[in-house]
């Protein structure tokens, strides 16, 4: 089979939005159209939705909200979440196929990328029931109790590096509060936040509870935020843009969640498993090419073990051979030119600027039979100083940061040295230290003797610029409803 061939689906993506369950071009017809990052090839477009289309989005959510979705009884809601968790199962290939196209990650991350988009939904099935109110005991004479009420229209402003997985932590529990959404994806990334829309009108769920507006950020996403019908915005991208919204959302008094990314320590100490260590240093790193928000891109490590860490990861990653994703490649392409520009800028600087020494990588790649797409090299830049760029500011790339230790007293105060805060990784047999570390670092998530631990039932959320608010696990759920208490005399 040619490569071409095997690099494709078999259905069209020329896509549509969707509003009130109608599946529509935008209103002055422009689209948006997507490309293969592995090859450059256009594979499918969506509609660049005006101002004017995210206006009739959100009318449309405000009158579902008062629609079929208010009378249906939050045990009927959880069901219909629960088929869509079912239906997305089933269609998991699929997606994952089209996931991987649109985004150029591995196959394999695509499939998991799937199976924890489903589980979003089918954990917050099982909440929708159970969202309960308290009784205030004020004395015989009167009676108190709470309701939870959802907060109302809910926008969701995605992210290109996990697009499917992004909606479904927002949107499942602002569903299962009773609340609707309007979604917002990343430009570079729209495929299956639209394609969501089908599984879940196949699911049961009511037109206009889900409304799906593609588009650019600047006009799109602009106008979602900005809406005074919109009661929360949940975003997930950059500071500066994060910023932003946090300034939109002030002036109609909507609440935000903000997740705005990390350069998220994993420390190695002298007694660490290393081979643990190793293994999980890559994987921060190195998944979706390391286009992770709560990456681990910065070592610490002690001087002990330093040596022996470095010749094992540069052995590693010198083996890792990229390719394309639906090949199920070591490492996919950066999403698009402009990614792998910026990236190549960062390690250029470091190199330039600070002397830094590249032990592999370091350079742009151009596999055969992809010379159009956007490659570049792991690279793991060692004993970088606290001040340079590769340390305090967020790559998004293939770029690990090698920071040096002299003892294990010292790892606190190297981990929290960036402006952000969102993740943190130790390795040490000391369990003690390990705790210590987990209460002193300034981190939403600390994961001890591996990395990217938990699951949907996990809180998470950053501290200082990785942002506020929490998702996943019950803890997302107060994002999504209003506690209104009632007090009457007997």
């Amino acid at each position: 089979m040619p490569k071409t061939e095997r690099w494709s689906v078999a259905e069209n993506l020329d896509l549509k939005m969707v509003i009130g369950g109608k599946r529509l071009e935008a209103s002055n017809g422009a689209r948006i159209e997507t490309e293969d990052p592995a090859t450059g090839r256009v594979i499918g477009s969506f509609p660049a939705a005006t101002a004017d289309d995210v206006g009739r989005a959100v009318e449309n959510s405000r009158a579902a909200l008062k629609g079929e979705w208010r009378s249906m009884t939050p045990t009927a809601r959880g069901r219909v979440l629960a088929r869509a968790a079912a239906i997305l199962r089933r269609e998991a290939d699929r997606m994952a196929r089209i996931e991987t196209l649109d985004s150029g990650k591995p196959l394999r991350e695509a499939r998991g990328d799937m199976e924890t988009s489903a589980s979003y939904f089918e954990y917050y099935a099982g909440m929708a029931d159970k969202l309960q109110g308290d009784s205030i005991p004020l004395g015989p004479d009167y009676m108190s109790f709470t309701l939870h009420e959802p907060v109302g229209v809910t926008a969701h402003v995605i992210p290109w590096n996990f697009p499917l997985t992004t909606t479904a932590r927002g949107v499942a529990p602002a569903l299962a509060a009773g609340c609707t959404a309007v979604v917002k994806p990343a430009a570079l990334t729209s495929l299956t936040s639209l394609l969501m829309a089908d599984i879940l009108d196949e699911a049961g769920l009511p037109a206009g509870v889900y409304n799906v507006v593609s588009g650019h950020g600047s006009e799109a996403g602009a106008a979602l935020v900005a809406h005074p019908d919109i009661a929360h915005v949940t975003f997930t991208g950059s500071v500066r843009t994060g910023q932003g919204i946090m300034k939109t959302a002030a002036d109609h008094v909507a609440s935000v969640t903000l997740e705005l990314g990390g350069k998220s320590p994993v420390a190695v100490l002298a007694d660490a498993d290393l081979d643990a260590a190793v293994e999980g240093t890559l994987k921060a790193i190195y998944m979706n090419a390391g286009q992770v928000c709560s990456a681990g891109s910065r070592l610490v490590v002690e001087r002990k073990v330093h040596a022996e860490m470095m010749e094992r990861l540069v052995a590693r990653v010198s083996a890792m051979q990229p390719g394309h994703g639906l090949d199920d490649a070591a490492i996919g392409p950066l999403v698009s030119a402009d990614q792998v520009r910026i990236v190549a800028d960062y390690v250029d600087d470091a190199r330039r600027a600070n002397s830094l020494k590249v032990l592999v990588g370091g350079r742009r790649l151009a596999p055969a039979g992809m010379e159009k797409g956007h490659f570049y090299a792991p690279t793991i830049i060692d004993d970088a100083p606290a001040d340079a760029r590769v340390v305090q500011e967020e790559i998004f790339g293939p770029v690990l940061t090698v920071q040096i230790i002299d003892s294990p007293e010292e790892v606190v105060a190297i981990a929290n040295g960036t402006p952000f805060g969102l993740c943190a990784g130790i390795y040490t047999r000391d369990i003690s230290r390990a705790m210590a570390f987990a209460r002193d670092v300034d981190a939403g998530q600390v994961f001890i003797n591996q990395y990217f631990a938990g699951g949907v039932p996990t809180p998470f959320g950053g501290t200082k610029l990785s942002g506020f608010g929490r998702e996943k696990g019950l803890a997302a759920l107060s994002s999504y409803y209003r506690v209104k208490c009632i007090t009457t005399r007997l």
